[in-house]
């Protein structure tokens, strides 16, 4: 099934990385304050081309386990501002995940919210999910703010249920069902 993009949205674009964008995954990947809560460590250079690689690649999005990146770019000025992953957990279940990471200088201005919240509606509308999770490091209390705002409820709270650079970590699951979606779109509009 073949994506809808770019995705537009009020203030940005959800587009396909491209070669590009190299110098905008490094200060993203690369840098310790976004990498706080993620399951890795800081990249070095020639990892983050082997993340843009990965990037690129064409991923049908028809199978357990495959994701697809964008990059999340100002409509106005096309400057990367951070990105948004979608996963397929499981075809059999129609279960998706969503996932995004923002630079620090553009947080607290609704971008994480529009932006994932667009990729709900990827998964549900296009992909035809039937439920939707993001899963966070539980001290991460601006990534399970944008979960709340948009509209995920939170079902669980594992407590030590990671060991993550050294230490052993919380996780929160937020969720959301397709009527859940449906009902809170059609509120909305």
């Amino acid at each position: 099934m073949s994506l809808p993009l770019p995705i537009e949205t009020e203030r940005l674009t959800l587009r396909r990385y491209t070669e590009t964008d190299y110098d905008d995954l490094l200060k993203l990947q690369s840098n310790d304050d976004v990498t706080r809560f993620l399951l890795y460590e800081s990249k070095t250079p020639e990892q983050v081309r082997d993340s843009l690689a990965l990037r690129l690649a064409d991923v049908p999005m028809d199978a357990d386990g495959q994701a697809v990146t964008f990059a999340v770019v100002l409509r106005e000025t096309g400057q990367h501002v951070g990105e948004v992953t979608m996963f397929v957990q499981s075809v059999e279940h129609k279960g998706g995940e969503i996932g995004f990471v923002f630079h620090p200088d553009f947080h607290g201005r609704g971008y994480a919210t529009e932006a994932a919240a667009a990729l709900l509606r990827l998964g549900f509308e296009h992909f035809g999910m039937h439920r939707m999770i993001g899963r966070l490091d539980g001290r991460n209390a601006g990534s399970a703010g944008v979960m709340k705002r948009l509209g995920m409820r939170q079902e669980a709270h594992f407590v030590s249920n990671e060991f993550l650079k050294g230490e052993w970590t919380d996780e929160l699951v937020f969720a959301m069902l397709a009527e859940e979606w449906k009902a809170g779109t059609l509120a909305a509009e």
